[in-house]
């Protein structure tokens, strides 16, 4: 039964949520935002442009595939917010994400259960490439 109790308590866990995630994000948003006005950005996006060719990604989503891979998928959300990228391109991206993404984190936890790290990092960043890949063929 729903009463005034659990009210407060979802309002609560509600905004501790959306301060953990616009930590993560707005920080990121802003950057990345700066970094589109400087020749920083642009000097990436063409370093990453060849493969994200591949999946029909613009060179600047390199950044939220870094930001996802390397920290969690919030970060990468951060990143993509600020980018003009159509809805195919943001399906593509999520999906390669949900696949490849927080491996640092994933990574020891998956070698404390003796799980062996380097097949499975690679199979992980393989089957995200080739899913981006895929999509992009199919989409």
């Amino acid at each position: 039964m729903v009463n005034a109790q659990t009210v407060v308590r979802g309002i609560k866990n509600g905004l501790s949520v959306t301060w953990e995630l616009g930590k993560v994000m707005v920080p990121i948003y802003f950057v990345i935002t700066f970094l589109k006005y400087t020749p920083v950005l642009p000097w990436i996006a063409r370093q990453f442009a060849p493969v994200m060719q591949l999946m029909g990604l613009p060179g600047e989503a390199s950044l939220a595939l870094v930001f996802g891979f390397v920290m969690n998928i919030y970060a990468s959300i951060g990143v993509i917010a600020s980018l003009d990228m159509t809805v195919r391109q943001v399906t593509i991206i999520a999906s390669v994400l949900l696949i490849c993404h927080s491996l640092p984190v994933e990574t020891a936890i998956s070698k404390k259960t003796g799980v062996r790290v380097m097949p499975l990092l690679a199979l992980r960043l393989g089957l995200g490439l080739i899913v981006g890949i895929l999509l992009n063929l199919v989409i």
